[in-house]
This record gives C-alpha cells, structure tokens and sequence, in this order.
C-alpha cells in the first residue's frame, strides 16, 4: 500500500462494486487502504488480497467510526438498490439511496473526508414527454413518483445539490449513468431485452443510451485520483431504438398503442404476472436520452464503445448475439 487515497467503497458487493474494488487494488500501491463495505457478507473465496471487507448497514449511525478507523478521506458511493428483493421491507430501496446517502454525507462532514464520488443514474432526469432530445447536466431532474428508483435518485441528487451549496469543501464528482451493459450484467432493463418479443410504443422511438460497465469503472477510478469535480451524463457516442435492437437480435418488435399497453400491463400486474403497471408505459415512451459532451469535453473521459458497440458485446456475451 502506498500514501495515497483512503478509500471507502460502499455497495462493494454489487455488479459495478466488485469491478470497483478490482480495479482499484489494480493501484493499490498508491493508495493507503481500499475498505469494501456492503450489507452483504463477501465470501472468502470472493476476497481480493489488500481489501478491508466490511459489512454493514449503510444507514447505521455508526458508520463515521469505520471512517476513523481507517483515516477514509475519499468515499465511492455505490450503494443502491435497482431491484427490491422480494419479501424487503418496502422501504428498503428509500434507506438505501437517500437516507444511506444522507449518513454518507454526514459521516464525511464528522471525519473530515475530502472527497465524494457517487453514481446517481439517468433516471433522476425522468421520464416526460417533454425531455429534449439529448438531456444536458444543466436539465431539470425531474425523477417520476411513479418509479421509485427514477424518484429516489431525484431526490438523493437533490440533496447533493444541497450540500454542494453549503459544504464545497466536500468534493463531489457525481456520474448519471445509461444503462449500464458488460458481460455479466442483469438489470430490469436488460431484462427487457432478453424477452421472446422488443415491445415498443406506437410513434414513440424509445431510444436507448448505453455505458460499458468498463468505461464506468474507470471513470470512478479516475475521479479517486484527480481532482476534477462536477456532475457527468455518463453514455457511449450514439443511441439505440427498440427496433433497432430487435432487428439486432433477430426478435419480433411489437408496437402497442399507449392505450392497449396500459390496459394490458393493469391487467397483468393484476393478476400478479408483473410488477410494473400502466406506469411501465412511460418507460417505453419517454426514455430519457443522455449527451455525453461534457464527459467527453469537461471531464476529459470519451468512452472506449459506443452505445451500440457496448450493447453488442453483452448481447453476445448472454447469447443474445452470434
């Protein structure tokens, strides 16, 4: 171990908390120690050498003494939860995100950490008929009720916004990624993908905005060890629409009027065959489209795949693609 950064990172045991993790022990020789906290018991065989394993509720009170402890001065806020498991208290993803967030941030002021590095997602921005084409980081955050995740990340960036106003002496580097696609990634959007049938809306395009999982982890990389700060859209070049990715995937592409697909989404979570219900129509009508100029221009990273480039490699990587 190095001088370096004193690293927390929290959801370490999630999809992109692991490639976190590994690719910062990658540098562990500049840095001072990499602590991997996460709800979830990281198993032995699962452990990278050099990592401090934590585990631990993110909304523990306690949480500012792990920060003492290991002298933590830069903190990759990962912790979310994208799909509630089922049987969790329904509150659960809304401990994790904003009030996690909130203890996060409190235990940062309490130590004296000096860096914040957090994922929020392309979801805080909504889903409205009226987003522009392509969502700029100045573009109202606009995250729907209707979808918990979309309101979560609304009102967790909200709060960000806040303390960047009253505390800049916590630095903040905030990334909104896309949809997030690697090898091995399951999401409820790359679920959609993986259905016998692309279901779209009538004269809606519902384009989508991919990042590689790669091109994510080193940008969260890169922020531990720069000084940049700032709020990024996180997208590969490009977008890709529902037809075209059936025709991708040599699948059928199904276009419902938004009446139809209200009805017909009512009446299946009625019958418990979904969890989403007309709600899920907004979804597929108003996908929120992300530029990544400022990334590119401002933060200095161009991401090494496309949209379509990165969705291809895990097509194939699921069988999807030959």
């Amino acid at each position: 171990m190095g001088d370096g950064p004193s690293v927390l990172v929290t959801g370490a045991a999630g999809y992109v908390g692991r490639l976190c993790v590994a690719a910062l022990v990658k540098r562990l020789d500049e840095l001072s120690v990499v602590v991997a906290l996460d709800w979830s018991e990281v198993e032995r065989s699962q452990r990278i050498e050099g990592v401090v394993y934590k585990q631990g509720d993110i909304c523990d009170p306690s949480l500012g003494g792990l920060f003492d402890e290991h002298g933590i001065d830069t903190v990759v806020h990962l912790a979310s939860i994208v799909r509630v498991p089922k049987g969790a208290p329904v509150d659960l993803a809304y401990r994790v995100d904003v009030l996690g967030t909130k203890n996060i941030l409190e235990a940062c002021q309490a130590s004296g950490a000096r860096k914040l590095i957090v994922t929020s997602s392309g979801a805080a921005y909504g889903y409205h008929r009226d987003n522009p084409e392509w969502l700029d980081e100045s573009d109202p955050l606009r995250g729907n009720d209707e979808f918990e995740y979309s309101k979560n990340k609304r009102l967790v960036e909200a709060m960000l916004a806040e303390w960047r106003e009253e505390r800049p002496e916590l630095r903040q580097v905030v990334f909104r990624p896309g949809t997030i696609v690697g090898t091995d990634v399951h999401s409820p959007v790359t679920d959609l993908f993986e259905k016998p049938v692309m279901l779209g809306i009538v004269g809606a395009e519902s384009p989508f905005v991919f990042i590689w999982d790669q091109d994510l982890v080193a940008c969260l990389v890169d922020a531990v060890f720069s000084d940049k700060v700032g709020v990024y859209n996180q997208a590969g070049d490009g977008a890709v629409t529902a037809r075209e990715i059936a025709t991708m995937l040599n699948k059928p592409y199904v276009a419902l009027p938004a009446s139809v697909a209200k009805a017909t989404l009512w009446a299946l979570k009625g019958l418990g065959v979904t969890e989403n219900g007309p709600e899920g129509v907004a979804f597929l009508r108003y996908r929120p489209v992300l530029s990544n100029r400022r990334l590119k221009e401002e933060y200095g990273y161009t991401p090494q795949l496309t949209s379509r480039e990165a969705f291809e490699l895990y097509a194939r990587a699921r069988g999807l693609l030959i």
